[in-house]
């Protein structure tokens, strides 16, 4: 292996890099030959993980967001990751505004709309009337809870364990590194790379799946602008052309590349944001985004916990299904994201204090998306009819929105603005947010995809970073294809399997994470110095 990386001028760790392509190529042959018998097997294991491991990804993403708490409001929230003497590399809105890009900045646009409209319309709780008050209260704080704290939480925790064991303890810039309190030098080894070579193929399944919820609303906007036909062949040439525009970021690289797409994305989505403010009902939609804050911090601790463990004696006698299409398959999307995130946020965030980075990341992106969904959500609730009397007074207007959303969901944004001025050009306008998002977290993944397999924080030959890229754009394609018809269920199958074993090992994280910092205290240990083994790894 090591010959054929020097021939193709490779700078890459032959093993991880060979391995982790080998298994994504023969996975795109079996996908492209049998389609069917993949999509059931992923169909059957989804159905099992979210009928008896539901509880574990809830209890697991509450337990971070507390974890990550407590280690910011501790002593070690003084530790700066990268030496006593470093400084951060980017400014405080350089810094929030490619968290956010990188992070869920595609999220926010596809389900901005699309799920406070859904749980208007199909509430989470029995014996909520839906269309109420009371239904519209529940779509906001569902909504938040799902992509607030617990989302940021799943990026936060590798991050922060990526950050401190590459920087503080000199290891190398690879997912395993973050074990080395728990298996020692075998990080170096055969289970080391095994563990790479998962985060990986988890990293490029996440982002396929992402990027295959955003080709599909960026498919519905050229749909409504255009007429363009909503079909498979549209979505794969969707992918095709932006992978190219990904691609071109990713030459430039992380600081000239990433950087500016993000600052220029960030300002046209809090653009977006503020017209649908101002041009909608201003006073209305002001008064919500306080009221928000207060639901959110209401509901939080229950619905961190809330399992829907009575479904099956509820009113209308469902079984428990609701939080697996929904809250378990967030979960399991996210955590897929998290070794991408992580090494990502990592890199960005050297010579910032731990206390610093927790506060950060949980709450700059939470608060954002709290006043993005209050403004999004409340204004289409508002448009689609909250309450009987208002309905009533509406007339046939009344539920037109959330008739679209229940009819295609990448069409929700889309929908939502045709109760806007200047429809048309702010619809052109989300389509090309969207595409930018699509390029963000392309190119920031397929960088990182690129660090893990050199366990370096410097790029590798733009050849081999390109290569990373083109496989998103492919297995993307891939799996819209394995899709069809099905589109965004046969994505939750997918990735819900995908994310299982992600979830466990980002969980075993939190210890390992413990185990270095409780060392924290030893003299010997020096900021930048590799932890000694008897320290720090375990007995052998």
């Amino acid at each position: 292996m090591e010959a054929l990386a020097k021939k193709l001028g490779l700078k890459t760790d032959p093993t991880i890099f060979f391995t982790s392509a080998g298994i994504m190529i023969v996975f795109l042959v079996v996908l492209l030959i049998a389609p069917g018998p993949v999509g059931n097997a992923f169909g059957a294991g989804r159905e099992w993980i979210v009928t008896n491991l539901g509880w574990f990804f809830i209890l697991g993403v509450t337990s971070w967001v507390a974890f990550l708490l407590w280690v910011a409001i501790s002593r070690f929230g003084a530790i700066r990751l990268g030496g006593n003497d470093a400084k951060p590399a980017y400014g405080n809105l350089s810094w929030f505004s490619m968290l956010f890009a990188g992070g869920i900045g595609t999220v926010l646009m596809f389900w901005g709309v699309a799920e406070p409209i859904s749980h208007f319309a199909t509430p989470p709780r029995p014996d909520v009337e839906p269309f109420s008050v009371a239904a519209a209260d529940d779509a906001m704080s569902f909504s938040i809870y799902h992509l607030g704290l617990h989302t940021w939480a799943i990026f936060a925790m590798p991050g922060l364990a990526f950050a401190y064991f590459i920087y503080r303890y000199n290891l190398p810039m690879r997912f395993s590194s973050v074990f080395y309190p728990l298996i020692g030098d075998r990080i170096y080894g055969p289970f080391g790379k095994t563990l790479d070579i998962f985060a990986i193929l988890g990293t490029l399944f996440g982002v396929a799946v992402s990027i295959g919820l955003g080709t599909q609303q960026i498919n519905a906007g050229l749909t409504e602008l255009f007429d363009i036909p909503d079909a498979v062949i549209t979505k794969v040439l969707i992918i095709t052309v932006l992978t190219t525009v990904a691609v071109g970021s990713i030459v430039a690289g992380l600081d000239s590349g990433v950087k500016r797409l993000s600052n220029i994305n960030i300002g046209m989505a809090v653009g977006l944001m503020l017209f649908v403010l101002f041009t909608g009902s201003t006073v209305f939609l002001l008064r919500a985004v306080v009221e928000t804050f207060g639901l959110y911090i209401t509901n939080l601790l229950p619905m961190a916990f809330w399992n829907d463990t009575l479904a099956s004696y509820s009113s209308d006698g469902g079984a428990w299904g609701w939080q697996g299409s929904w809250t378990v398959f967030y979960w399991a999307w996210t955590v897929t994201w998290s070794p991408f995130i992580g090494i990502f946020v990592a890199r960005i965030s050297r010579g910032r204090t731990i206390r610093e980075f927790v506060l950060g990341v949980l709450f700059a992106p939470s608060i954002f998306t709290l006043v993005w969904f209050a403004i999004f959500g409340w204004s289409a609730m508002e448009i689609d009819g909250i309450g009987p009397d208002a309905r009533e007074a509406m007339g046939e207007q009344a539920g037109a929105l959330s008739a679209a959303v229940g009819e295609s969901i990448p069409l929700a944004m889309f929908a939502f603005f045709e109760s806007f001025p200047a429809a048309t050009l702010i619809q052109g306008l989300a389509v090309v947010i969207v595409a930018i998002f699509f390029a963000t977290s392309s190119d920031s993944a397929s960088l990182v995809v690129d660090m893990l397999c050199t366990g370096s924080a410097d790029p590798g030959p733009w050849h081999q970073r390109v290569f990373w890229g083109v496989s998103e754009g492919m297995l993307a394609a891939m799996l819209i294809v394995l899709a069809g018809d099905a589109g965004l269920t046969a994505l939750q199958e997918v990735i819900t399997v995908v994310g299982l074993p992600m979830f466990i090992l980002v969980f075993a994280m939190m210890f390992a994470l413990y185990r270095g910092l409780s060392h924290e205290e030893l003299s010997e240990v020096k900021v930048g110095s590799p932890p000694k083994r008897e320290e720090l790894a375990p007995d052998d």
